[in-house]
């Protein structure tokens, strides 16, 4: 292997900059040691400088925490995996009825439910969001049947956040506390505001047109979506969580937070993903993928402006996490983050597929416009090539009480060799996502998928 001589600190500092990011942490657990890096504030209105202690919104890695604290509960024998919802949330009502009383609880778990995205819905700050927040999902759309395919759903995992309350008797974010934080020293990861306003933490930046920051706001949405996306921490929180799930499944105190076969069954595929940058199969909450041959497990997250990265390499007893606060280049920041460790600590090589020539026909086929609950996404052609548009829907801004994140400006793709109807995204924020289409039995393209979810296509 090749070290290179630039540090970790100098890296990241110098992707910072490029990337125009006001503040990032990134932590790395390699050789059994830890080596942090951060850079920049906490604002560009009120700045506070970053260490490995500023709180982050660490987005949908949140649904980690959620998978592992329900895995307890199977340990435990108070809940059955292959057991419908509906068992212990005999109160659930769905739009499709069939799917209702067929959804097992590990189809929440690695988004082979059906279920779409989520609900656009503040459920309030009360011990009653989630109750609340379930009761909403009577309307929630059926994108499939369950256990037919893959669907990224923040609302299964808000599900399970409620299936964890039914069990336990107590609210989701008390159980996680109990359960989680407490046990593993996690002593800078909350969900209340009060415990987090209290401490230095990050807000989100959006950039506009013109290339300038403004604070993002709203700052998180609802305690209702907090099972799969509420947890604010930091770098070397998220660095010690990577610990544990790299370990035998006990505290450094020696106490058991779950049991060793649990934890590996965690990593182990369960549903094949197709296409898709967040892996090539989907484990217990982890995506799971090899990076140069070698197996790794990860999870990304996203706020408001904020994003997170962590990646775990279990055989090589190593992690890295990376966390940005600007939308929305600490995507791209994040990866070139990622792939620098991956090669400088490991000599592993991650690198995206090329895409085919520009080919006419293939291009007529899936040019027009597709949808899903919350955003439209269109594709046209510009000269010889492909460009992809996809836009949060009128509708849900107009409804919105505080401010969304910006729409991002359309983003060039191209095709990826093969007869699976397989692209990938070459220019932009989204630079290296991958997805595809998917076609009906006469062969005519009607859905395209990106980042897990479904757009179906409407003309």
């Amino acid at each position: 292997m090749k070290m290179s001589q630039i540090t970790l600190t100098d890296f990241v500092e110098s992707a910072s900059k490029k990337f125009n990011i006001p503040g990032v942490a990134v932590g790395v657990w390699v050789d059994n040691k830890e080596i942090y890096a951060c850079h920049g504030v906490t604002s560009v209105d009120n700045p506070l400088p970053i260490d490995q202690d500023t709180l982050f919104l660490v987005g949908s890695i949140t649904k980690t925490f959620t998978a592992t604290i329900l895995m307890r509960l199977v340990a435990e024998g108070k809940v059955e995996l292959n057991a419908p919802v509906s068992r212990y949330i005999p109160e659930l009502q769905l739009k499709n009825k069939q799917a209702r009383d067929t959804i097992t609880v590990q189809n929440l778990l690695n988004h082979t439910s059906g279920l779409d995205w989520g609900v656009i819905a503040d459920t309030g700050e009360g011990d009653d969001a989630l109750q609340n927040y379930v009761t909403k999902m009577a309307d929630l759309e059926q994108l499939a049947p369950p256990n037919t395919r893959v669907s990224y759903s923040q609302a299964g995992f808000n599900l399970i956040g409620r299936l964890i309350e039914k069990v336990t008797g107590q609210t989701f974010e008390q159980t996680v506390k109990s359960l989680i934080f407490e046990p593993l020293g996690l002593s800078h990861s909350f969900f209340a505001r009060d415990d987090i306003m209290t401490r230095r933490f990050t807000v989100g930046h959006n950039r506009g047109e013109d290339g300038t920051l403004s604070i993002a706001r709203l700052w998180r949405r609802s305690r209702g979506d907090n099972p799969g996306g509420g947890i604010a921490s930091s770098v070397a929180d998220q660095l010690r969580w990577a610990r544990f799930h790299l370990g035998d499944g006990n505290a450094e105190s020696g106490a058991q937070v779950l049991p060793a076969n649990m934890l590996h069954q965690m990593k182990e595929p369960t549903a094949t993903l197709r296409a898709s940058n967040l892996g090539d199969a989907i484990g217990i909450s982890w995506f799971l993928r090899e990076v140069d041959g070698v197996r790794a497990i990860g999870h990304g997250g996203s706020a408001n402006g904020q994003f997170g990265e962590l990646l775990i390499v279990p055989e090589r007893n190593f992690a890295v996490v990376s966390l940005s606060n600007t939308g929305p280049d600490g995507i791209p920041f994040n990866q070139e983050v990622v792939r620098w460790a991956l090669e400088n600590y490991l000599g592993l090589s991650d690198r995206d597929p090329e895409p085919i020539p520009f080919n006419t026909a293939r291009a007529q086929e899936i040019v027009g416009k597709y949808e899903n609950d919350v955003m439209t996404f269109t594709i046209d052609t510009i000269g010889e090539g492909l460009r992809l548009e996809v836009l949060l829907k009128p509708e849900i801004r107009a409804a919105a009480d505080k401010e969304l994140p910006p729409d991002h400006a359309p983003f060039d793709f191209g095709l990826l060799p093969g007869d699976k109807d397989e692209y990938i995204i070459t220019g932009g924020a989204f630079k290296g996502q991958r997805g595809f289409f998917t076609r009906d039995q006469n062969g005519t393209v009607v859905g395209v998928d990106l980042a897990g979810r479904l757009f179906s296509r409407i003309h």
